[in-house]
């Protein structure tokens, strides 16, 4: 017999000399002593086989249908073999004329499609609960699944059990509309599949679809509710596999269609766009086999850590601008987007069949009213377009229709979505249109919400051919851990953040940014500011910088006037401003303020540029704004607010802190004296630095403690999504990396930290600590762990941490996907008393605690630390002088800190140590 053919069947799995290889066995040694060496054969086929459909991926990286197709066949005939092996060899003698059963396949190996380390979904129906042969033959057939190493669903029923649970569970009615025979009695599989269509789908289909929907709904709900997620899951996440599967088993259900193609007869599907939902399909299935290859598990999630490699995989390359990764991720966004786009209009269809007047009867003419408006047809609460040459008549409606929708409150019908992205193109001949800019830039500052029409916009490709800026970073991903989303995502989701403002709905998250917003006196500018400062992502080069040259081609075109365009620009150009300045420099700090001041230079660019750089935050993702983070831009607004009114610093701070220490004083009630001792051995600088509630805790604690002990306290504080650590002790060098070290002990990650010291020396720390899964460390028993490591890392023995740090078991640090390159930077203008070292690396757990140490090695005194973590990467800083008070000067000095900054910020420093 000559080889299979590489791409035969047989090259996966021979089944007949597999069969013939466990008949010599049996023969030789009878079934149950050659059961072991059955067992070795058929884990040496299945192996052989994952092999070569491992190389067929290889070769093939994009064969997602005939890889998950293959690796079905795979399963098939190793289902088969063993059936054969259990019934004619194992039990032959003890079967009667009536024991039989079928194995028939659900779920998606019903479909016969299956990545390669899939769960084996199989139902077994036997003819009555009493087969004794059945029982004991399926039993068998599970063990050698067992032993292979296959993760099998199994359920045993007769017809009659499968038909009944169908009727009340939509999970096991699904997965029987995918039932497929494998093997076995064929009648019980055709009674079966008789029973099911006849007896449970009859009559349903409208529940099946509304159950089947709003069981979507809470998948996405579950998954982030958003396709645009930068670590997708490729099977359940919104516009992944699951919703095509959705869609044809609506179509399955109410129309029988026995195929996907069959969705084009059914009418739900024009061809187009079944060839769409193929090709979508099959990246897909090409995406999530990669995943299992290069995992070796079930792992349906797109990591950070195996994007890069799934992109190199599927022959992704670099370009100039973005990384093969990048470009490989904003593939996958534009397949998820289509997925949408497809949904939207199989259920458009869907409802228009069911909707259907009866052909008979008195209400054989009747459907919903209709009105006209602007030549739009509305009714039930959606707007569509009169004819299907609607837009080419006049491309501008491509716009107005969206307009509309937002003056009328009203749902843009997914027939019109369907014309308006068949003739998005058109949007092209508008853009040097005024009256076209007009009405994009009503819709952008639409007062009602713009967010979900320019969704439906971007949803329908005509946002990016009217700006074609805007379309380059169409699902642009950005491949780090810190953003969420995709760049248009989280733009749009900016633009709605910012109308919820204006309209008062975010007041008790950001009261500010609610009173700021009704002062201003360039509305229109702050809008296309914030749709505009992410619009060069992907470029290359310094996207603030090149946003900025857009924004002074773009804001004329939409209608802006010239000081408005200036002020786009300079906002897109600054927009990172605020958030630098207040996360990673000390806002006590005079010089600080100053600065910040000289760049902003008036009070309408502080709000644009607050309200601006609290929507950019929050729109990165969930749990990314908090407290914390509203505390420091709230400072940093109040400080140069006051600066710029009263423009005198001296003045402005003395109000800052005569503000806060009225605050506390409210905060601590009877106990209000403590504002004035212990109180006042606090430096200014204290007052400005910390929040109100903070500040009531550490006077109660400083008023309780002995000064010459070491206080130490720990609570969580869930609104700031974090723990509140406060130590207070002797002040003595060493003691703010000691502190950081029995954190990290403790399994704790500091993401802020304020260093302070009383005029009698008393230092008074705080740090802010999330668990590993970014979270506060609120259990009993981890509070007062964290505690007595503090205490235990503060004992006069010596530094015991290198070897407890060491030792640690490290888990697998999402971090370690990206490649970081540390650097360190000193700033000797930013500060008129302290030398400014900032140190950018990977984070890492005991991050800090190792730049700390490396600081008083060094013989450094720090006196604030500023810690800002943006997702993978570490900005740490340090206001640090010499012993004796002064800037660190010399350049040799600075380049030996430089050296051993750099030495403690990379992985393997610790143990080397």
């Amino acid at each position: 017999m000559s080889d299979p053919r590489p791409e035969s069947p047989r090259a996966i799995v021979d089944r007949r000399a597999l069969t013939a290889r466990i008949g010599e066995l049996v023969a030789r040694d009878g079934a149950q002593d050659a059961r072991p060496a059955i067992v070795s054969s058929l884990k040496d086929a299945l192996a052989a086989g994952q092999a070569e459909l491992a190389q067929r991926l290889e070769a093939n990286p994009g064969a997602g249908h005939a890889i998950a197709n293959d690796n079905a066949y795979l399963i098939d005939q190793l289902l088969r073999i063993v059936h054969d092996h259990v019934a004619h060899d194992l039990y032959p003698g003890e079967r009667e004329a009536d024991d039989r059963f079928t194995i028939m396949a659900v779920g998606g190996y019903g479909r016969a499609e299956m990545a390669p380390h899939s769960d084996v979904d199989i139902a077994f129906i036997v003819p009555t609960a009493e087969c004794e042969w059945c029982a004991k033959a399926i039993e068998a057939i599970l063990y050698f699944l067992w032993d292979l190493g296959l993760t099998v669903g199994q359920s045993i029923r007769t017809p009659g059990e499968t038909v009944a649970l169908a009727a009340e569970d939509l999970t096991i009615r699904t997965a029987l509309l995918e039932a497929r025979f494998v093997w076995g009695e064929r009648a019980l599989y055709e009674e079966t599949r008789r029973r099911f269509w006849a007896e449970v789908v009859h009559g349903t289909e409208k529940d099946y679809v509304a159950e089947k929907l709003a069981e979507r709904n809470a998948r996405h709900e579950r998954m982030g509710d958003s396709r645009y997620v930068v670590e997708p899951n490729v099977k359940e996440g919104k516009g992944g596999l699951r919703d095509l599967q959705t869609l044809y088993w609506i179509g399955k259900y109410i129309h029988r269609v026995r195929h996907g193609a069959d969705l084009v007869e059914s009418g739900l599907f024009r061809p187009s766009e079944y060839r769409q939902f193929r090709r979508a399909e099959n990246f897909f299935w090409a995406v999530r086999s990669h995943l299992h290859t290069i995992t070796r598990r079930n792992e349906d999630r797109l990591t950070f850590d195996v994007q890069r490699e799934v992109a190199a995989r599927m022959h992704f390359a670099d370009r100039p601008g973005k990384s093969a990764v990048e470009r490989f991720m904003q593939y996958y966004f534009l397949q998820a987007k289509r997925v949408g786009a497809l949904t939207g209009t199989f259920l458009a269809q869907l409802d228009e069949q069911f909707n259907e007047p009866p052909r008979r009867g008195l209400l054989a003419n009747f459907r919903a009213r209709k009105r006209i408006l602007h030549g739009f047809v509305i009714y039930g609460g959606k707007i569509d377009a009169p004819t299907d040459d609607w837009f080419r008549q006049d491309p501008h409606r491509l716009l107005e229709i969206f307009q509309l929708a937002l003056d009328q409150n009203l749902e843009v019908h997914p027939a019109a979505m369907r014309r308006a992205a068949r003739d998005a193109a058109l949007a092209r001949d508008l853009r040097d249109d005024p009256k076209a800019n007009a009405t994009f830039l009503d819709i952008l500052t639409h007062r009602e919400g713009p967010e979900t029409a320019l969704r439906w916009m971007n949803e329908a490709g005509v946002f990016g051919r009217f700006v074609p800026d805007f379309g380059k970073v169409n699902a642009q991903m950005q491949f780090d851990m810190y953003h969420h989303y995709t760049v248009d995502e989280h733009t749009i989701r900016a633009i709605g953040l910012l109308a919820k403002i204006e309209r008062g709905e975010l007041r008790r998250d950001h009261p500010r940014a609610s009173d700021l917003i009704h002062e201003l006196k360039h509305r229109r500018a702050l809008y296309v500011a914030v749709l505009l400062h992410d619009i060069a992502k992907g470029r290359g080069g310094d996207h603030s910088e090149l946003g900025a040259e857009i924004a002074e081609e773009l804001c004329p075109r939409f209608g802006l006037d010239e000081e408005e365009t200036e002020l786009v620009a300079w906002l897109v150009r600054e927009h990172l401003l605020m958030s630098r300045t207040a996360f990673k420099r000390d806002l006590a700090d005079p010089r600080t303020v100053e600065q910040f001041v000289g760049e902003v230079l008036s009070l309408e660019r502080l709000r644009l540029l607050t309200i601006l750089t609290m929507v950019d935050i929050r729109a990165v993702g969930p749990g990314t704004w908090n407290d914390w983070k509203r505390q420091l831009i709230g400072s940093l607004y109040d400080l140069s607010e006051q600066r710029m009114r009263l423009g005198h610093q001296r003045q402005g701070r003395r109000q800052s802190v005569a503000r806060q220490k009225s605050r506390v004083g409210e905060l601590l009630g009877p106990q209000h004296p403590l504002v004035e001792y212990p109180g006042e051995t606090l430096p200014d600088s204290y007052w400005i630095a910390e929040p109100a509630d903070v500040i009531a805790d550490n006077l109660r604690a400083l008023a309780a403690s002995d000064l010459g002990a070491i206080a130490i306290s720990c609570r969580p504080d869930p609104e700031r999504g974090a723990t509140l650590a406060t130590v207070i002790a002797p002040d003595n060098p060493g003691l703010f990396y000691r502190i950081a070290g029995g954190i990290n002990v403790s399994g704790g990650n500091i993401i802020d930290a304020r260093i302070h010291t009383t005029d009698k020396g008393v230092a008074l720390d705080n740090f802010l600590i999330q668990d590993p899964n970014e979270q506060p460390m609120d259990e009993p028993e981890q509070l007062e762990r964290l505690r007595e490591n503090i205490e235990d890392a503060l004992s006069p023995e010596g530094d015991p941490l290198e070897p407890q740090l060491a030792r640690k078991p490290q888990t697998q640090w999402r971090a370690e996907a990206f490649d970081v390159r540390p650097r360190v930077l000193f700033d000797n203008s930013a500060s008129k008393r302290f030398t400014v070292v900032e140190v950018v690396a990977r984070d890492r757990p005991a991050l800090l605690y190792r730049l700390g140490r490396a600081l008083f090695r060094a013989k450094l005194v720090v006196h604030s630390a500023h810690v800002a973590t943006y997702g993978e990467r570490a900005a740490d800083v340090f206001y640090v002088t010499d012993p004796d008070g002064a800037k660190v000067k010399d350049k040799a000095r600075l380049k030996d800190i430089q050296k051993a900054l750099l030495t403690a910020s990379k992985p393997k420093e610790l143990e080397a140590a």
